[in-house]
């Protein structure tokens, strides 16, 4: 950027990027006319043909490779909005790009940075409104829910105790889905600010978090939990915590689409210059034409488990999200229904 500033100082440079290329070019022209001149002139001794043709040639060369340097440092500009742009695009990070510059690329600069400023604070704006619009809708199903509690404790007609508890049960949903929605924006917003850093995961380390937080499910069915490392560590894009949170999801998603008193395995080994990790179940699977389905957000495949648990219809499409912020690939196969599935998880390493 030093060079393009220096450019823009000179009046006649000042409001055309254009400009500024042709008057490094026109400089970088004339160099070996200079120098020829100053050789034939200056030069004491006589002067043979191939001389001045090799002095030619030779101070051709060099004014070709550096005017290309000199050019190349003069599109610093065009690679640092393209560059912040990428950065917010990615991972929402603010840039500060320079806004006093009146040629094509200043104001290239000056635009991409008011858009990522209006961009941000639209996002903000938006979540503070849902938060608050959120925050308003618990309010409003909390009244019913009182009144209906308020009924059933005053021991009413059976009728109407049905008709109360189904009120009950009615807001409850509706405070569930208030909170997945929320949940959703947050974790939406913490997948966009990855930390897009190498790091090394080891997996005997995370196995434990893991194992911990699915613990519970896998027992309330019965299910054995067949975890198989073949690979200690690998040096990934992804927070070990982002890591664990995909896991988990997808190990809970495997049990509540198993069967009581089944298998669910969990591999990761290395392949081919890849990490993969592999969660394998024998439930009640899905066919292949409903595979694009199961990522999106709120999908209208969202299911029962076979012990009639809920979903929120969000944890897949987080999934998703996370692995591909991370440079990472996530799928799913089945033979079809009643005869399991595979998520598989893939990254470069």
């Amino acid at each position: 950027m030093k060079l393009y500033h220096k450019l823009s100082q000179i009046s006649f440079l000042k409001k055309s990027y254009a400009f500024k290329f042709l008057f490094v070019a026109f400089i970088g022209i004339h160099i070996p006319l200079i120098g020829i001149l100053f050789f034939v002139l200056f030069f004491e001794h006589s002067i043979s043909p191939s001389s001045i043709l090799v002095f030619s040639l030779i101070m051709t060369l060099l004014a070709t490779a550096i005017t290309l340097l000199v050019l190349k440092r003069l599109i610093k500009p065009i690679a640092t909005a393209s560059k912040a742009l990428d950065e917010y695009r990615t991972s929402r990070k603010l840039s500060a790009l320079p806004t006093e510059y009146t040629d094509e690329a200043g104001l290239l600069l000056c635009n991409i940075q008011e858009s990522i400023n209006e961009a941000e604070n639209f996002i903000n704006e938006k979540q503070d409104l849902i938060y608050m619009l959120s925050h308003d809708l618990k309010n409003f199903a909390g009244n019913p829910q009182g009144l209906a509690q308020l009924i059933i404790s005053e021991n009413p007609s059976e009728s109407v105790k049905n008709m109360a508890e189904l009120i009950c049960e009615s807001t409850n949903l509706q405070f569930r889905y208030i909170e997945n929605f929320i949940k959703l924006l947050k974790e939406q917003d913490e997948v966009v600010k990855v930390n897009q850093e190498v790091k090394t995961v080891l997996f005997p380390n995370i196995l434990p978090f893991i194992n911990e937080q699915v613990e519970q499910r896998l027992l309330d069915k019965n299910i054995k939990l067949d975890l198989v490392l073949e690979c200690s560590e690998a040096k990934l894009k992804i927070d070990e915590g982002l890591l664990i949170q995909v896991l988990v999801n997808l190990i809970s998603n495997a049990v509540k689409f198993s069967y009581f008193e089944s298998e669910i395995k969990v591999r990761i080994f290395s392949e081919n210059s890849k990490l993969i990790v592999t969660v394998q179940d024998r439930g009640i699977g899905f066919d292949k034409n409903q595979i694009e389905e199961l990522f999106k957000k709120f999908t209208k495949m969202s299911r029962l488990g076979t012990a009639n648990e809920g979903s929120t219809g969000i944890g897949l499409y987080l999934c998703k999200k996370i692995i591909e912020r991370n440079k990472g690939r996530l799928t799913a196969s089945s033979e079809g229904k009643n005869k399991g599935a595979e998520f598989r998880i893939e990254f470069d390493v």
